[in-house]
């Protein structure tokens, strides 16, 4: 992947200014863990949103299937179940692309939404599935053998509900999975405060003392897998445009928009305001551009311009920010691999979806310098070092390795 100096430089800043929003004890990365308040639990804290064609994943399956993964409930310790939030809705929002190269509309072609009654004695939570497209909205909380949609609970196989959506059938698995995650956020501050002049100046830990803050740890998993022809709706359309929200009851009867991911880096990395990350949060990608979250942007391009690490002789472009990143969504066009480094479009923005065993980190320090870059944390870890590794992908829907 090759991309312009000031893209390198703009994706090199969203990877270091993950660590400025860390307080303390509570680390955030990647929008993977902004920690829990009074108003915000862990049900209602995304973590991670991935999305590629399945046979990228597994040669075996069927050409032209799509699969959705949203994971929520950060920190999730072993060998305890928790569940999916009964006041709160979890939707991942689709746009249909026409056109590769052009720029996300954050309009939502498509939503499918998920709501979760309370568990039942055995641990299980019935599952409504609502998709919207072309104007109509349909609820089936019922499989194609007209038994209950249901999550998996802890120790259990894992529970394949299919679901007829719109002419078409859906695979849908809610449950606890390992979290995917791999990073060592906590030598990357080191690095970033070495960089900034505020602490010594160190390199990565060899690949024997890496630190993976996410092992051992799980998350709730929505995975779906999807034909690319309900998504075109008979568009045609190829390339889509995905991003994740969660939604809580706004008190009047309806629902307000309270999270929301896409790529990963983006608001949790270039925002440290409180308010302006709360109002992102709550905001419809279209808006992103907009005059009024103009505020919002200008704090994005102050944090970009704070770890500008290359060189002193400019600042970051702000329009090639928004080209490459803004408004914030992940792009996937289905006639490529999958993989968040496998392509980008004209813009410079990545269009290749994210796989499960995707280092976010290592291919952007990589794409920076045109040479291998590691933070040494793997997805498999190092032998001899406890403190990375995860457990095997799973050969088959959902993926995720079984929880800890």
């Amino acid at each position: 992947m090759k991309l312009t100096r000031k893209i390198q430089r703009t994706i090199l800043a969203i990877q270091l200014a993950l660590i400025a929003v860390l307080t303390p004890g509570i680390i955030a990365a990647s929008d993977h863990d902004d920690g829990e308040v009074d108003i915000k639990g862990r049900t209602l804290n995304l973590t991670d949103l991935y999305v590629f064609r399945e046979k990228d994943q597994n040669s075996g399956a069927a050409d032209g299937d799509l699969v959705f993964i949203m994971n929520t409930n950060p920190r999730s310790v072993a060998r305890y179940q928790y569940y999916f939030s009964t006041t709160a809705l979890y939707q991942f929002h689709i746009t249909q692309v026409g056109d590769v190269n052009s720029a996300p509309t954050g309009r939502a072609d498509i939503i499918l939404r998920f709501a979760f009654s309370p568990p039942n004695n055995r641990g299980m939570q019935a599952v409504a599935v609502t998709a919207i497209r072309g104007g109509s909205q349909t609820t089936t909380k019922t499989t194609v053998n007209n038994s209950l949609i249901a999550s998996t609970p802890l120790n259990s196989n894992p529970v394949l509900n299919t679901v007829p959506v719109g002419g078409s059938n859906l695979t849908v698995f809610a449950g606890l999975r390992e979290d995917p995650f791999f990073f060592d956020v906590e030598q990357f501050f080191r690095v970033r405060a070495g960089a900034l002049g505020t602490g010594a100046k160190v390199g990565f830990k060899q690949p024997n003392q890496a630190l993976d803050f996410a092992k051992g740890y799980n998350v709730n998993t929505i995975a779906v897998r999807v034909p690319k022809a309900f998504l075109q709706a008979g568009t045609g359309a190829n390339t889509f445009d995905v991003w994740s929200t969660v939604s809580i009851r706004d008190g009047a009867g309806g629902f307000k928009q309270f999270e929301r991911l896409a790529r990963p880096g983006i608001n949790e990395a270039l925002i440290v305001t409180p308010a302006f990350l709360e109002a992102f949060n709550t905001i419809p990608p279209r808006l992103d551009l907009s005059a009024a979250a103009a505020p919002v942007r200008q704090e994005a391009v102050a944090t970009l311009n704070a770890v500008d690490l290359l060189d002193n002789r400019d600042n970051v472009d702000a329009n090639a920010i928004a080209r490459a990143f803004l408004p914030d969504v992940m792009r996937i066009d289905t006639t490529k691999a999958s993989g968040y480094a496998s392509a980008t479009n004209a813009q410079g923005s990545l269009i290749g979806g994210r796989m499960l065993l995707d280092d976010v980190v290592d291919i952007t320090l990589g794409a920076l310098v045109g040479s291998p870059v590691s933070d040494n944390v793997s997805y498999n870890g190092t032998p001899g070092n406890p403190a990375q590794g995860h457990k095997p992908l799973q050969p088959s829907f959902p993926y995720l390795a079984l929880p800890n």
